[in-house]
C-alpha cells in the first residue's frame, strides 16, 4: 500500500508566523500523499473576547455554546484554514481546505455526557474515504479544519486531536497510514521541562509502567490512548514530537514513535 502521512499541528505553532511558514515550508515537501489537520490556536478565544463571548474549558476541552460555535467555525473553517493553503500553495503545495461538513466527509454526533454539557461539541461517527482517497489520488493535500455535521443541519467543533486519529483510522484500509502529532515539545517527556528527557519509542507494555510509575504527566496521557488506539485499529506508526522537526519526525530520527510491538 502507498504511504499516507496524516499530521496534526498544535495551536502554538499556528499562533506564530515564522514557526507556521516554516512548518508549512517541510509539510509542502512531503513526497507522498498527505494530510494535514489544525485547530485555532488562540485566535478563537481572542475573537470572543473581543466579541464578548464567555468561553468555558473543561481538561482543555472548549465548551461550545451557540456563539462560539459560530467563531470557532469563522477562525478554524474560515481564516486560519484557508491562511493555511495559501501558504501551502506558495510552496507549490497544491492543497485544499475542507471541513468534516464538505462532501460529507466527517460525520459526528453531538457528545452526550451524564455530567457535562459540552454544547455543540461533535463526536465522530464516520469518515467518507471513497472522497477523501478520489482527493488524495489527484494529487491533492487536504487541509482539515475540525468542524464537522450531524447530517441534520447541525454544525459541530470536534477536536482536531480526535479529527486527525479517526481520519488516520478510516483510512489505514486504503493506504500505510503514519499519524504524526506535532507541537511544542520534543515528544514524550519523563521531565515536561526537560527535553533532554526524551523517550524515544514506547511499546504497551513500557506505557503501562511509565503510568503505574507516574513518570508520564498527565497531559500527555490522553494523547498516548489516542495513539494506541489508533494503532490497534490498523495504523501503521504514530510519532509525537516537534512541528519544527517535522523532516526529522518522518526520517524517525527524532520525537517518540509509539508501536504496538
Amino acid at each position: 500500500m502507498q504511504p499516507l502521512y496524516i499530521v496534526k499541528i498544535g495551536g502554538n505553532i499556528i499562533d506564530d508566523e515564522k514557526k507556521l511558514s516554516s512548518f508549512l515550508k517541510a509539510f509542502a515537501v512531503i513526497e507522498d500523499k498527505k494530510i494535514l489537520v489544525h485547530g485555532g490556536g488562540k485566535l478563537a478565544t481572542k475573537l470572543a473576547g473581543k466579541m464578548k463571548v464567555e468561553q468555558k474549558l473543561i481538561d482543555g476541552r472548549r465548551i461550545t455554546d451557540a456563539e462560539t460555535l459560530k467563531i470557532v467555525t469563522m477562525v478554524y473553517a474560515g481564516y486560519v484554514n484557508k491562511n493555511i493553503v495559501a501558504q501551502l500553495q506558495r510552496f507549490a503545495c497544491n492543497a485544499m481546505g475542507l471541513c468534516g461538513v464538505d462532501g460529507d466527509l466527517i460525520l459526528a454526533h453531538k457528545r452526550k455526557h451524564p455530567a457535562i454539557d459540552f454544547g455543540y461539541v461533535g463526536d465522530v461517527d464516520a469518515v467518507n474515504v471513497p472522497l477523501l482517497k478520489n482527493l488524495l489520488e489527484q494529487n491533492l493535500s487536504v487541509v482539515f479544519a475540525p468542524i464537522t455535521h450531524d447530517m441534520s443541519g447541525q454544525l459541530l467543533n470536534t477536536n482536531a486531536d480526535t479529527i486527525a486519529q479517526e481520519l488516520a483510522k478510516a483510512m489505514s484500509s486504503e493506504y500505510e497510514v503514519k499519524l504524526i502529532y506535532s507541537f511544542e515539545k520534543a515528544g514524550v517527556l519523563l521531565d515536561a521541562d526537560d527535553e533532554s528527557t526524551l523517550i524515544n519509542k514506547i511499546n504497551p507494555a513500557y506505557y503501562r509502567q511509565l503510568k503505574a510509575e507516574e513518570k508520564i504527566f498527565a497531559g500527555m496521557i490522553p494523547k498516548l490512548d489516542n495513539a494506541f488506539a489508533a494503532l490497534n485499529s490498523g495504523v501503521n506508526e504514530v510519532i509525537i514530537g516537534k512541528a519544527e522537526n517535522l523532516v526529522a519526525l518522518i526520517a524517525g530520527t527524532s520525537g517518540t514513535t509509539i508501536t504496538n510491538e
